[in-house]
């Protein structure tokens, strides 16, 4: 090959890997060109989504407004719920560029102010409050912010459509220079050709050899550009894939997680960590120290600034699930919190910052303090119920002999009313033990249908007298009839027990207020609280404005004998009656107080079915002639009640135990009815013995009595169908109207 066919074939092949070089950097750039595009037009959909939600936030308070309708609390609170998170996604998108990104945080307050004027507008009209609403729309501040936001975004929306046609313009334009590159690339190569053709007419076959091999380097260096540039977009998909994986993996975990340097500045945060903590990217932690008061796990001990888990991982320390309880200065609910750290190291070694993973223990530590609770009140219950039988059968024989000696002495007062104070303190104590055994849940109930706001009324009206003018009693009872399975004279008491407390609570005078509602518990709720059945419940809500109760005496409350009162000022039964009166009926309690700002305690009552059930008439105190079988292992209130059964007529046979009862019956002893304490020895409870004799003799007629029910006549407790229980201790004309009522 002469020295000019050298020289041009060398300068084309310099100027095609030129124009191959920029090609390859062309198509580089014209993929960027495409990715920033994309990333606009993603920007231009937050926009729109985030408008969106705002208009669904107005809309949603406008027909609350207009129809109260829960339907709409529900879609505002949860399009307000997404309002932060998209502004928060916005700003992501803007971090590119700093005069939109400066825009947006100009909005996002005039958003953040406009949707929580509608909240409140919102929570106005749920309280009926039209002062309140009239205020608030008098200053006319939610459509200005709503015009100003809108206006904002609009302005937003149309630079970013102008920056899309800039950069959509931008990538066309590089297209069009690559077209125009690999044209001239083409020119270039049969200007070249032909040169060559020109310079090799005498030397045909050389001519013809080096085109083959020219030729043949350009589809070899086109193959492999060809293959490298595959390579490339194969690897860029692949990081990419990487990328996406990894950013959804990181905010989608429900744990917090914190990347900090070595000054504790937090570096990158996900959405759990902006929800759990209120910490985000940009903040510092050794600043947030101040917002917080932090504990250990015990939630009594400080941390001291240099056992913070910041302070821990940033010496190099490593941690797994340290406990650690927060308690804002803003108000907010503490939390408890399990943090987990590990420090990140740089090329030499150095700490240069640390990632912390907090895990949200609150929901899980409350259940396992509710749960330790009801052990422990169930633990009380059993102590309480089992000494209450042998009180009972004392009581039983104290107050009927002190009201026969009452009544025997009326020749003499002084002595009647030292007789007399004797039969009060034995009423005293029969009131605690009585009290004692609904909170342990041993009362045998006899719950039947009643309707609540009449039930609810006529409470009123008793409490009325009770509480004195300084109270003042106001009602508000769900539109129609609401039936509640329960017995009503136990939630008579508890209402007038809460009532009480109530108005001790306001010594000044205040206000109380009864509610009823229909409601449904759901599965979440019933997961957070280990006692409770989800399903329908009739609520009973008692609330005053006195000075409410602290946390830990909230934990404290239902707890027999525990008072916040001046000693001899209450027993500290009231509420722990309630309590077990609420759960031997199948229900849940709540409380919710605020010290400074009243308390409230609602009642979650099982509904009832069909129609309501009428009180069972009692029938006259008197005697009679007919034959009872006593049957009382306790010979004190077995000799008491044959004396009184004696007085009123009756004739008395006595057993003191299930065995001697059946010998004489199998014996042939006749008698009209059989009256047993229901735990009795000799083998059988008092239950068990009247399903003997009743196969000896059909038609037998049985009345009950007890100062502790157990399992043989009371179940779920409530009192089995059919069955009479008399409950120690018992008055005379108590033990003759239940005889009567038991033999008629």
């Amino acid at each position: 090959m002469i020295p000019t066919q050298r020289v041009i074939l060398g300068a084309g092949l310099a100027i095609l890997l030129i124009i191959t070089a920029a090609s390859i950097a062309l198509d580089v750039k014209s993929r960027s060109d495409a990715a920033w595009v994309n990333h606009t037009v993603q920007v231009q959909k937050k926009i729109s989504d985030l408008r969106v939600l705002l208009r669904r936030a107005e809309s949603a308070a406008r027909g609350f407004e207009l129809y109260r309708s829960p339907a709409f609390s529900a879609e505002f609170e949860s399009v307000h719920g997404q309002i932060a998170p998209a502004l928060a996604e916005l700003k992501r998108g803007l971090r590119d560029n700093p005069d939109q990104l400066t825009r947006l945080e100009g909005i996002e307050p005039l958003a953040l102010r406009r949707v929580e004027i509608a909240a409140e507008a919102m929570r106005l009209r749920a309280a009926n409050d039209e002062a309140g609403i009239a205020a608030l729309n008098g200053k006319a501040e939610g459509r200005g912010l709503m015009d100003a936001v809108m206006g904002n975004l609009d302005q937003l929306s149309a630079d970013e459509e102008a920056l899309l046609a800039a950069r959509s313009q931008d990538s066309r334009r590089t297209g069009i220079v690559l077209l125009g590159i690999d044209v001239a690339g083409a020119l270039v190569i049969l200007l070249l050709v032909v040169m060559v053709m020109r310079e090799s007419q005498r030397t045909t076959v050389q001519l013809q050899t080096s085109l083959e091999q020219t030729q043949a380097a350009k589809q070899a260096l086109e193959a492999a550009v060809a293959e490298r540039t595959q390579h490339l977009v194969d690897a860029h998909d692949e990081l990419r894939l990487s990328v996406n994986v990894l950013q959804s993996t990181f905010h989608s975990m429900a744990e917090a997680v914190l990347v900090i340097d070595a000054d504790g500045n937090v570096l990158l945060s996900n959405p759990a960590a902006e929800r759990m903590l209120l910490h985000r990217t940009g903040m510092n932690l050794r600043n947030l120290r101040a917002l917080s008061d932090v504990f250990h796990g015990d939630g009594v001990t400080p941390l001291k600034a240099d056992e913070l888990p910041s302070a821990r991982v940033l010496r190099g320390e490593k941690f797994e699930d340290m406990e650690m309880i927060v308690r804002p200065h803003s108000g907010n609910l503490p939390r408890h919190l399990m943090i987990s750290g590990r420090p990140m190291l740089d090329g030499q070694g150095e700490i240069s910052g640390a990632v912390l993973v907090y895990h949200d223990a609150t929901m899980s530590r409350e259940t396992e303090r509710q749960l330790y609770q009801s052990q422990k009140l169930d633990a009380i219950g059993k102590l309480t119920g089992g000494v209450a039988h042998d009180f009972n059968n004392m009581l039983t024989v104290i107050s009927g002999n002190t009201e026969t000696l009452v009544a025997s002495l009326k020749q003499q007062p002084e002595l009647q009313h030292v007789a007399r104070l004797i039969d009060e303190a034995a009423e005293r104590c029969a009131e605690l033990i009585q009290h004692l055994l609904a909170f342990a849940r041993r009362q045998p109930l006899q719950p039947r249908n009643i309707e609540i706001n009449a039930a609810i009324a006529d409470i009123a009206k008793l409490l009325r007298p009770t509480l004195g003018e300084q109270i003042q009693i106001e009602t508000v009872l769900e539109q129609g009839p609401i039936t509640a399975h329960i017995d009503p004279s136990r939630l008579t008491n508890a209402v007038l027990n809460m009532a009480i407390n109530a108005r001790d609570a306001m010594p000044n005078g205040g206000k109380l207020l009864l509610e009823t509602h229909r409601v449904v518990l759901d599965e979440a709720y019933a997961q957070a609280h280990a006692d409770v059945a989800a399903g329908p419940y009739v609520m009973l809500a008692v609330s005053d404005t006195g000075t409410g109760m602290s946390v830990e005496t909230q934990h404290k409350a239902f707890e027999p004998f525990f008072t916040t009162k001046e000693v001899g000022k209450g027993s500290g039964l009231g509420l722990s009656m309630v309590y077990g009166f609420v759960k031997q009926s199948g229900g849940h309690i709540k409380i919710y107080s605020e010290e400074g700002h009243g308390t409230t305690i609602k009642l979650y009552l099982p509904p009832g079915e069909g129609m309501t059930e009428a009180a069972a008439a009692v029938p006259p105190a008197e005697g009679g002639a007919e034959t009872i079988f006593v049957v009382e292992d306790d010979n004190l209130v077995r000799t008491f009640v044959t004396a009184q059964l004696q007085s009123l007529g009756y004739k008395t046979v006595a057993a003191p135990d299930s065995k001697v009862a059946l010998e004489l019956i199998a014996a042939g002893q006749p008698f009209d009815l059989l009256f047993t304490d229901v735990v009795i020895p000799g083998g059988m409870s008092g239950r068990e013995l009247a399903e003997e004799v009743a196969k000896l003799r059909p038609g037998l007629k049985v009345l009950y009595t007890s100062g502790y029910t157990d399992n043989a006549i009371v179940h779920h407790g409530k009192l089995d169908d059919g069955v009479l229980l008399l409950t120690k201790p018992y008055r005379r004309n108590q033990l003759a109207e239940m005889i009567r009522k038991a033999l008629g």
